[in-house]
């Protein structure tokens, strides 16, 4: 029996939060080769959140939020506690927007098992998630410079993990330890992909789509030539646009002093997006 602790964070998804749960525990294999522990954050949530989980999954260990710890800060907490309460042989991270296939944790595990086999440490598993139920659109998982990575049926390398379906080995968090804590919301992901590669751990996604989350749709706010230059400036500093400073900062952990042309791009981006695309063209 292998000991998994999932781990999530959310804020005012009620309905999404109970479906991805629902999908969590409905999973193949339960009681029979896992079993999880669900470790979750509520961010303070006003649409009762917290109320609907308890009565539905009371098993689920809720931990409050003080309202402004967002995606990343969330996921760390939740970590914390789960590293804390016992010793897990996986930590499984989950977006409380994604719904699992019946078949996900197991797929999830056989491609972590079959591609250990051929390389000499340990490794992560990112999981490619569709854009919509029955689709073949790419959303999330991974992804390499040239772009997504799309499942084809073998294993695939890639540098770049989104957070939102993600299986962790103890080893490699025993090495990393947690997301780190330079982070409010986004980019906590990819960084902890790429500390996983400087380590000389590999990443890899599914073969096949395993679960199900929609994208975000448009144009960020930060960048969008239709939002006000003002707002596109308080959201360039924003945990919930670019949050240029903790940007600067992802892109000088790996690219060194690159990250001056890195922080150029983006302000002309954010100050003139029409002109942006004309010269990156």
């Amino acid at each position: 029996m292998l000991n998994i602790a999932v781990i999530l964070t959310c804020y005012n998804r009620k309905e999404k939060t109970l479906e991805s749960l629902n999908a969590l525990f409905d999973q193949e294999a339960l009681e029979l080769l896992f079993k999880i522990d669900v470790f979750l954050v509520d961010d303070g949530s006003t649409d009762g959140t917290a109320t609907a989980i308890k009565a539905n999954f009371p098993f689920v260990s809720i931990i409050q939020g003080n309202g402004n710890l967002f995606w990343n800060q969330g996921m760390r907490l939740a970590w914390d506690t789960a590293s804390k309460t016992k010793d897990y042989d996986f930590y499984f991270w989950l977006n409380d927007d994604t719904i699992l296939d019946k078949n996900a944790l197991l797929n999830l595990y056989d491609t972590y098992q079959e591609a250990k086999l051929i390389v000499e440490k340990d490794l992560i598993i990112t999981a490619a998630c569709r854009a919509k139920v029955n689709s073949d659109t790419f959303s999330y998982g991974g992804r390499t410079e040239q772009g997504p990575v799309y499942p084809n049926g073998g294993l695939q390398f890639c540098k770049y993990i989104n957070g939102n379906a993600v299986l962790i080995p103890k080893t490699v968090f025993e090495e990393l330890g947690n997301l780190s804590n330079d982070y409010t919301h986004g980019m906590g992901d990819y960084d902890y992909g790429l500390r996983a590669l400087k380590a000389n751990f590999n990443l890899y996604t599914t073969k096949t789509y395993i679960a199900m989350c929609s994208p975000n749709e448009g144009i960020p706010g930060w960048c969008n030539p239709s939002v006000p230059l003002k707002k596109r400036w308080q959201l360039l500093h924003s945990p919930r646009g670019l949050n240029i400073k903790e940007y600067i900062k992802f892109r000088k952990n790996f690219w060194g002093v690159k990250w001056i042309i890195f922080a150029i791009k983006a302000y002309v981006k954010m100050i003139n997006p029409k002109l942006y695309q004309k010269i990156v063209k």
